[in-house]
C-alpha cells in the first residue's frame, strides 16, 4: 500500500483514563447475560476488580457468570471451555477482565459459541486448521484491559496455541472489534514490575514493528512515533514505582495507540518469531520473547538498510535527539531494556536449546503467512539466523 493510501476501521467506543471503569453502566452495553473473562490465578478476584465489573454490569441490567480458566498464552483447550461454558448459560455477550490473553481468549470464545462446531480449529487457519467460514455472527464483547501491553482492546485478532501441534496463531474477524474498551490505568497500579516491563515492551514492538512495516502509512505514523515515545519515557518509571499513576497512564496510552497500530499494519516477523517460541514454551512470557530476540532481529533489519531514516526517527521518538544513524535505535533499545532490568533474559533460561532452532526456524516460515508484511526478505534460513544470534 502506498504510504498516502490507507483503510482504516477501528469502531470500539473507548473510554479512557483514571476511574473510567466506574462509568461502565451509563453507556448502552449490548446483551443480557455475560459470560465474565478472567484469569486463572486469584488476583483479579482478590483485588476487587471482579466484584466492580459485575457491579458495572449489573447496574446496567446485565446479568454475568464468571469463567476463570485463562492462562498465559492461551489454548484451543481454554477458549472451547469458555465457549462451552457461554453455550450452556445462554450468554449474549463475552467481558474481558484481564490483560491480552485473557482479551484474546474472549475474542475467540465470542466467535466460536455462536459457531455449530464443537472445534475451534474448524475456524483456525496455521497449518492444521480448517478454515471454515463462519455459520453465526460473533457474540458482541467488552475488553476492561488490566494492563498496557497487547492493545487488544482495539483490535480485532486473537493469538491462540495448539500444544499438540506446536502452533500459534491469528484468529479473528476482520470486525469483530469490542463493543467498548475500558482502558484505565487506575486497574494497572498493582501489575508487577517484571511483568510491567515485559507488557511495556510489546506494546513498543507493536508500534516499531508497524511502522516498519508495508503498511505503514500517514495515518499510522503518528500513532506508532507516540507509543514509541510515551513506552521510552514513561516504563522505567512504571517498573520502579508502579503506584505511578502518571506513568501508568501515559503506558496506557501507548498500549492502546499500539493497538491502533495493529489495526493499520499488523506486525513483521519479530513478533511471527516470539509466537513460535511460546509456542514451544507457554510459559514463556510474550514480552519476555520478544526482548530475547529483539536485538537480533534489528541488527538484521538495519543491515538491509531499507529504512535508515525511519530508525533514525525512531531513536529521536525514545529520547536521542541527536540522533542520526540506524545503529543510534539499538543503543536506546538497549538502554531502556537495561534501566527496566531485563537485559538478562536468556532463552536456555525457558528450557531453549540450540538443537531445537531449526525446528523453530521451520515453524515460524510455516505459520507466517508468508511474511508478506516485511519489507525485508525472511527466509527460513534468516530466521534461524536471527534464532542463532539471540541464543543464549
Amino acid at each position: 500500500m502506498n504510504v498516502g493510501e490507507f483503510e482504516f476501521f477501528a469502531p470500539t467506543h473507548v473510554l479512557f483514563g483514571a476511574g473510567q471503569l466506574n462509568h461502565l453502566h451509563e453507556h448502552k452495553l449490548p446483551g443480557t447475560k455475560a459470560l465474565v473473562v478472567i484469569a486463572s490465578d486469584p488476583f483479579t478476584k482478590t483485588l476487587g476488580h471482579l466484584d466492580r465489573v459485575r457491579n458495572e454490569l449489573g447496574l446496567a441490567g446485565i446479568d454475568s457468570v464468571v469463567f476463570d480458566g485463562v492462562e498465559a498464552n492461551p489454548t484451543k483447550d481454554i477458549v472451547e471451555a469458555g465457549a462451552f461454558m457461554a453455550r450452556e448459560n445462554g450468554c449474549d455477550v463475552i467481558v474481558a477482565l484481564g490483560g491480552g490473553s485473557v482479551m484474546d481468549s474472549t475474542k475467540c470464545i465470542a466467535l466460536f459459541a455462536p459457531q455449530p462446531s464443537d472445534d475451534l480449529w474448524d475456524y483456525a487457519g496455521g497449518i492444521t486448521g480448517r478454515n471454515l467460514p463462519l455459520v453465526n455472527p460473533v457474540l458482541p464483547w467488552i475488553a476492561i484491559t488490566t494492563t498496557a501491553g497487547t492493545g487488544s482492546e482495539v483490535d480485532s485478532g486473537a493469538i491462540i496455541s495448539r500444544l499438540d501441534t506446536n502452533e500459534k496463531i491469528l484468529i479473528g474477524a476482520p470486525d469483530h472489534f469490542s463493543a467498548y474498551a475500558v482502558v484505565d490505568p487506575e486497574l494497572m497500579l498493582t501489575v508487577p514490575p517484571r511483568l510491567t516491563a515485559y507488557q511495556g515492551f510489546d506494546a513498543l514492538f507493536h508500534s516499531t514493528e508497524g511502522y516498519l512495516g508495508n503498511g505503514c502509512c500517514l495515518m499510522s505514523e503518528p500513532l506508532q512515533l507516540a507509543a514509541i515515545e510515551n513506552v521510552a519515557a514513561y516504563l522505567a518509571r512504571a517498573v520502579d514505582d508502579g503506584s505511578d499513576l502518571e506513568a501508568r497512564t501515559h503506558l496506557a496510552f501507548a498500549n492502546t495507540m499500539s493497538g491502533y497500530s495493529m489495526d493499520f499494519t499488523g506486525c513483521i516477523a519479530c513478533h511471527t518469531l516470539e509466537h513460535t517460541m511460546s509456542a514451544y514454551c507457554p510459559k514463556l512470557p510474550h514480552g519476555a520473547g520478544l526482548i530475547m530476540i529483539a536485538e537480533a532481529f534489528y541488527e538484521f533489519y538495519i543491515g538491509t538498510h531499507i529504512y535508515d531514516e525511519r530508525f533514525i526517527r525512531m531513536a529521536q521518538a525514545m529520547g536521542m535527539a541527536g540522533a542520526t544513524r540506524p545503529e543510534d535505535f539499538l543503543t536506546c533499545l538497549l538502554a531502556l531494556e537495561h534501566a527496566c532490568g531485563v537485559d538478562d533474559l536468556k532463552m536456555s533460561d525457558y528450557g531453549f536449546t540450540e538443537e531445537m532452532l531449526p525446528e523453530m526456524a521451520r515453524n515460524a516460515m510455516d505459520t507466517g503467512n508468508g511474511f508478506v508484511l516485511d519489507a525485508a526478505e525472511i527466509t527460513e534460513e534468516v530466521c534461524l539466523s536471527i534464532y542463532r544470534r539471540a541464543f543464549k
